[in-house]
């Protein structure tokens, strides 16, 4: 029997049954001792609502824009790297599920579907996300790729010039495609369905890499290659560097801090992502949530501030939209779907946070997304955005 699906936790759980457990806990896991991967998610439980009666809550509207585009609700799907291996041709899926969805799909440089495989299956603009490398000369090629398929904003990632410590992960020998090793097959043995549909495509590896760097053929020639790409010599001249290539809107992944978002509102980009890389970099690090309202006070009226990392529900969109965000990127919410039951799962998690939001929003007396702000939240978390707002008033001085 089939099990009813209501929320994104019920998703989980399917996804946790039909995805292998390396792949499964790649998406389910943050770095060291996952601290900051819990806080992401619980910190939302904290903030509380006002709820508002006697109020007209006809003509309900969740269409705004995200970095200058027309969105259907204040949603983008996040890049995330090997979402093709939590189901077969995984990009594709989740891109046809958003573009359905009126909502931006961001397909990452470590995807499995390449830029182009994505480009050939949708009939609207997507999203590029870009990782900084060392090969400046596979990162022009990736932009002009990028370019050249349409891709109507370019995502650039940050907080991850340096590998943070994912301990599933080691435990597990991630690779894609998976390595054979008895433990593998015993789990793929309990796993028909993904290696079935697997079976069936021949995307199984980092298409956006391999063919696209000398040498890189395989498996083997990829890992060697990607292991020591990363640049940790990243600083805010190659942002702007990356800003005069890219004519598009630009927006910049993984402020955390007051004084970064200050740099980042400098370089001229169309918009920031407050993230702390899913809690997957620095463990230790403050929750996404908590770092909105200061940077949104700091910034918000020079360059667009959106966020990512631990939503889960409609009422966790609507709250970092009352605490400044134009919008939010989802993550494991849409992987959770993904792993359950391919496109249709991705549609389904938009479809719960979709109405989710919507009816939250309706309770809390507002009509339209635009309008809402901090007044829908009985216990804002006034002290973050004090700390955050006064060391950018430092910073300004």
């Amino acid at each position: 029997m089939a099990p009813i699906i209501t929320t994104v936790e019920d998703l989980r759980r399917v996804a946790k049954r039909r995805v292998p457990r390396m792949f499964y806990d790649y998406c389910d896991s943050g770095s060291w001792t996952e601290s900051t991967y819990r806080a992401n998610e619980a910190d939302f439980a904290g903030i509380k609502l006002r709820q508002r009666v006697a109020v007209d809550m006809t003509d309900r509207s969740l269409a705004t824009t995200m970095a200058g585009q027309t969105v259907a609700m204040p949603v983008a799907l996040a890049p995330t790297g090997l979402t093709g291996m939590q189901h077969a041709d995984g990009e594709i899926l989740a891109a046809r599920a958003a573009e359905e969805a009126g909502v931006p799909f961001t397909l990452s440089t470590m995807s499995i579907c390449s830029i182009e495989d994505v480009a050939e299956t949708v009939s609207k603009p997507f999203w590029f996300q870009l990782y900084f490398m060392r090969d400046r000369t596979f990162n022009d090629r990736l932009i002009d790729r990028a370019k050249a398929a349409g891709c109507s904003a370019l995502v650039l990632t940050l907080d991850l010039q340096i590998l943070g410590q994912r301990h599933k992960d080691i435990r597990n020998g991630l690779s894609a495609p998976p390595k054979l090793t008895p433990g593998t097959v015993l789990d793929l043995l309990t796993k028909p369905r993904w290696c079935w549909s697997m079976l069936r495509t021949k995307r199984r590896t980092f298409r956006n890499i391999v063919g696209h760097v000398e040498g890189v053929r395989d498996t083997r020639s990829i890992s060697a290659w990607a292991a020591d790409q990363f640049d940790p010599r990243l600083d805010w001249d190659d942002v702007r560097r990356i800003r005069d290539r890219w004519k598009g809107p630009l927006i910049l992944k993984g402020i955390l801090d007051a004084e970064d978002a200050e740099k980042a509102a400098a370089t001229g980009a169309e918009a920031l992502i407050v993230s702390n890389h899913g809690g997957r970099q620095l463990d230790g690090a403050r929750s996404s949530i908590t770092a909105l309202p200061g940077i949104a006070d700091a910034v918000g009226s020079r360059i667009e501030v959106l966020m990512d990392g631990g939503i889960r529900s409609g009422q966790d969109v609507l709250k970092a939209v009352a605490l400044g965000a134009k919008g939010v990127f989802i993550g494991r919410a849409f992987l959770y779907g993904l792993g359950a039951y391919g496109q249709m799962g991705v549609a389904k998690s938009l479809e719960i946070i979709r109405t989710e939001l919507d009816t939250t929003m309706a309770l809390c007396g507002h009509r339209d997304i635009r309008d809402v702000d901090r007044s829908i939240l009985l216990t804002p978390p006034a002290q973050d955005a004090r700390i955050e707002t006064a060391g950018a008033r430092r910073i300004a001085s």
